[in-house]
């Protein structure tokens, strides 16, 4: 099962044995039983196997030089 990690935990947090993802990153690999356990505590999003990355959003300095 995809999920799209929606929190943040402090540093030194894993999941599943590695680092915890950055919020807003994909995680693909999970158990379907954890990445359901995620989605259904809200710290994640299920995400369709035909689904579109997430628009890259414009940090501040971008949008400074575009006025």
């Amino acid at each position: 099962m995809k999920v799209r990690i929606l929190t943040g935990m402090p540093p030194g947090a894993v999941l599943h044995g590695r680092p915890w993802p950055a919020v807003g990153d994909v995680v693909e690999d999970l158990p379907t039983v954890a990445a359901a356990h995620l989605v259904a505590s809200g710290a994640a999003e299920a995400v369709p196997d035909d689904a579109p990355p997430p628009a890259r959003r414009r940090g501040r300095k971008e949008e400074q030089l575009r006025g």
